[in-house]
């Protein structure tokens, strides 16, 4: 497993000159102990860019040469591995734009797992979409006999799969019930909150949000109390359950078609150091923590995106158009 403090530097990389970068990356070291160096760290992915329905951010998902590079610029930033929105077969484009990283990530050593969208709208069929989508998955990408299954990330040799929820229809029950049928049963890991069927999962993952705070208008409120709760129900609720805990830079979902104007300030790189800070205090070898979630690596929508660094003072909109400056003499290289 890569350091946890070796990714929080590499993306650290491209802070433009400006204030308290030797307070940060000071602050990173004593707040990233030993302990969270058995945590994997994996990025949440869009395979959806060049699709009419997004906003253009310069390059497309279905292109292999971008896939590449993204994923051997994940590897330099500490990254083992992509867990990527996905929606089944319902939509073709964005499951082609998959296979095509798994495949590109078996011949690099890099890891991918699926996060299944659940059908929006609460369709009656979604129980049965559920179970049809993820066993198109466990034959072409997940079982024994799917290429590339090498890449696939698995959790004590489970494949591991998560979820997002959207519909309040499906019967996980059902599913866990008939998934557990395969050949090796999968690890199925959901939102924090947002299942009232916690039997069904074998762990829970964090999510961008403020909590009991809730949203400021100025971006204020970072995650805190969310963090604080996730962690301490956890502890105390689920402590045989797998956790997938994260650290966000940010969020602003208005450049989103579908946004409500929230925002997280990045705060000069603070957001992302308090949310692995709150890593740091919960992580120990008696409580670990299998997973660490950077959310996320391109979602340029919703202003989460560390693809291409995140921005030191001042504070300025990344227009997400523009080209990463690979030899730039912006980038700080930390740790040479």
């Amino acid at each position: 497993m890569r350091s946890i403090y070796a990714v929080a530097v590499a993306v650290l990389l491209t802070l433009a000159a400006g204030c308290g970068q030797t307070g940060i990356h000071k602050a990173l070291r004593q707040n990233l102990p030993s302990a969270g160096q058995s945590s994997t760290v994996l990025a949440i992915y869009q395979p959806w860019f060049g699709s009419p329905e997004h906003i253009n951010v310069g390059y497309s998902s279905s292109d292999a040469g971008v896939l590449e590079k993204q994923i051997k610029k994940a590897k330099d930033f500490g990254i083992s591995g992509f867990v990527v929105d996905w929606y089944g077969n319902n939509r073709k484009d964005f499951d082609r734009n998959y296979a095509m990283l798994q495949g590109i990530a078996a011949n690099e050593n890099f890891k991918v797992a699926l996060m299944y969208d659940e059908p929006k709208g609460q369709p009656e069929d979604s129980t049965q979409q559920a179970m049809v989508a993820l066993d198109y998955a466990y034959d072409n990408y997940i079982g024994p006999k799917a290429e590339n299954a090498q890449a696939y990330l698995r959790y004590n040799a489970r494949p591991v799969i998560f979820v997002w929820p959207n519909s309040q229809r499906t019967n996980w029950d059902l599913v866990r019930r008939h998934v557990d049928q395969w050949e090796t049963r999968p690890v199925l890991i959901m939102r924090f909150d947002a299942t009232g069927s916690p039997q069904d999962f074998d762990g829970f993952y964090a999510w961008v949000d403020t909590g009991e705070e809730g949203w400021a208008a100025d971006g204020s409120h970072w995650g805190k109390s969310y963090l604080e709760r996730f962690y301490q129900k956890m502890k105390h609720d689920f402590p045989d359950k797998i956790i997938a805990t994260a650290a966000w830079p940010g969020f602003d979902d208005s450049k989103a078609s579908w946004g409500t104007h929230r925002k997280i300030d990045g705060r000069c790189g603070k957001t992302f150091e308090d949310t692995l800070t709150e890593f740091h205090r919960n992580v120990s070898p008696e409580h670990p923590i299998p997973f660490l979630l950077i959310e996320t690596w391109n979602d340029y929508e919703e202003g989460t995106a560390i693809e291409r660094g995140i921005e030191n003072c001042p504070a300025r909109a990344a227009d997400p158009r523009e080209s990463p400056k690979e030899d730039s003499k912006d980038r700080l290289v930390i740790g040479q």
